[in-house]
Parts: structure tokens; C-alpha cells; sequence
């Protein structure tokens, strides 16, 4: 059988990517094909799956032992190798854009909320990304607080133009107009 189908088949029973790939890498011995196919069944685009795979390659998929599929599976997910992209409304790519103004205007990220935030912005969960954002504070020295709370309202107002809008969206807007309106610098 074809490992892609074998993938697709694994997922529709409700297998995670990082369980199934476990499954495929324990029958075959082959990690990259077997993380291959996770991606394509859950229709990630081949050049993005390439990209995906080699950014990992060395690291998890190039030395493979046995009897770690389990863990390389779970980290390869957690990596956000097995993210489905969503395409973005020219609405939702307008946030995005904020995000990464307020991104700039924090002064320095680390890097963990970096990758969360950036998986956030590919899989198109950007209310999850707001809360992150609007919960961070700019750093003193180095950041622009005026210019992160300006942009975290716009984006925030973006975001609550939908029918039925998140309260948790409302209430982090609210706190960041409060920052704003307080001229607070972090």
C-alpha cells in the first residue's frame, strides 16, 4: 500500500500525524518517507513539506533509532511539521501584518513564542495569537510600547469585526486600549 494512502487511512481513523507516523516509521525504517506522507495525506503541499522535512532533517530524521518513533513523531508535531496552512482572508493577512508590527515593536521575542506564534499565523489561529500577544509586554529598553499597543488595538478591532466574535478577543482589546490610553510603556 501506498504510504500516503496508509497515512491518509491511519488520520480518518483518528490517529494523530505524530501517531501515524510513528506507525509508518516503525513498519518501514523510513523516516522521511514516512513523514512525507503524514504531510501530503494531510494535504500540505509538497514544496512546503519538502521545506518542512529538511528544516528538521539533521536533527530528527537523518540518524534514526529504533524505538524512537514515538518521541521523533511528537517532536516533529510539536515542530509544527504536521501544521495544515489555512489560507488567509485579506482580512486575516491585515492582522498578521499588525502582529508583526507589534512583533517588531516589543523589542525581542523569545524564541518558544516566536514558534508558537508562528504557527498560530499558519494555521490561521489568530485569536490564540492575540491572546499571546495582548498577555507579552514590550521590553523597556529596547521596545516601543506606544507603537505595540496602537497596533495590538488595530489588529484586536480586525479581529472583532465578526459576526460573533470571541469574548476573550473583546476583553484583551479592551486591555490593550487600556494601554494605550494609559501611555504605559510596558
Amino acid at each position: 500500500m501506498h504510504l500516503t494512502t496508509l497515512a491518509g487511512h491511519a488520520l480518518s481513523r483518528g490517529r494523530t500525524p505524530a501517531d501515524t507516523y510513528a506507525l509508518l516509521a516503525r513498519r518501514t525504517h523510513k523516516p522521511v518517507p514516512s513523514a512525507r506522507a503524514v504531510c501530503l495525506a494531510l494535504t500540505i503541499p509538497l514544496a512546503e513539506t519538502v521545506r518542512r522535512l529538511n528544516e528538521c532533517h539533521d536533527a530528527l530524521l537523518a540518524h534514526p533509532r529504533p524505538g524512537t518513533e514515538t518521541d521523533t513523531g511528537e517532536l516533529l508535531e510539536a515542530l509544527g511539521v504536521f501544521d495544515v496552512p489555512k489560507s488567509l482572508t485579506d482580512t486575516e493577512l491585515a492582522v498578521v501584518d499588525h502582529f508583526l508590527t507589534a512583533i517588531d515593536a516589543m523589542g525581542g521575542i523569545r524564541a518558544g513564542h516566536q514558534h508558537g506564534l508562528s504557527r498560530w499565523f499558519t494555521t490561521g489561529n489568530l485569536t490564540a495569537a492575540y491572546l499571546s500577544l495582548a498577555a507579552a509586554r514590550p521590553l523597556p529598553r529596547t521596545g516601543d510600547p506606544a507603537l505595540y499597543w496602537s497596533t495590538l488595538v488595530t489588529a484586536g478591532e480586525l479581529l472583532t469585526t465578526t459576526p460573533t466574535p470571541d469574548t476573550r478577543l473583546k476583553y484583551a482589546l479592551l486591555q490593550c486600549r487600556a494601554q494605550v490610553a494609559r501611555g504605559l510603556s510596558g
